[in-house]
């Protein structure tokens, strides 16, 4: 406090994220000085940023993504099915968020890039995607049962071919059928 002048602030640890560290890693006996690494703080987000961008098939991939899922998540791949669903896993997440899958583009002939459904999942990837077990169905396969389906059926509800069970009354009132031209 010389000449009018203060003294320079001791740097205080930082805190956030679970981590805590001095805030300039050289602090005043050299090193990088006052702030001087925030540069390296920069160069790390970008290169965070590039990683998701390569994980995603780059800026169109990530851009699709985005619009398909509206999230954009990068993890280890765990496996595929046999329908061209990809499941993917990241411990750093929390309970809940840590695996998810990414759908395919066409499934039995049908184009899913907007339309996806929950009933698009295998039931062996069911168990792992919502955390009955751990082991992934690529390293333990599941038993064979009969009542497991071999393709995919499709959630037909709210169309025609929807499941109708015995026990529903008919309609009391039928849709009105315009006349066409040739039958009159």
């Amino acid at each position: 406090m010389r000449d009018g002048k203060t003294a320079p602030r001791p740097c205080r640890p930082r805190s956030g994220a679970g981590r805590t560290r001095r805030c300039c890693p050289g602090g005043r006996r050299g090193g990088a000085g006052r702030h001087g690494s925030k540069m390296a703080e920069y160069v790390e987000v970008l290169k965070r940023a590039m990683k998701h961008l390569g994980g995603h098939g780059g800026v169109r991939g990530a851009m699709w993504q985005l619009l398909r899922v509206n999230d954009l998540k990068t993890g280890t791949l765990v496996g595929t099915d046999k329908y061209g669903n990809r499941y993917y896993e990241d411990k750093r997440n929390f309970f809940g968020r840590h695996r998810w899958v990414i759908y395919t583009n066409e499934m039995n002939g049908k184009n899913t890039f907007w339309e996806v459904d929950g009933s698009m999942v295998p039931p062996e990837w069911h168990r792992w995607l919502h955390s009955m077990t751990d082991d992934p169905p690529t390293t333990h396969p599941p038993v064979a049962r009969k009542f497991i389906w071999e393709n995919h059926k499709f959630n037909l509800s709210g169309t025609p071919g929807q499941y109708v069970p015995y026990s529903t009354t008919r309609k009391k009132i039928q849709e009105w059928v315009p006349p066409t031209m040739a039958s009159k």
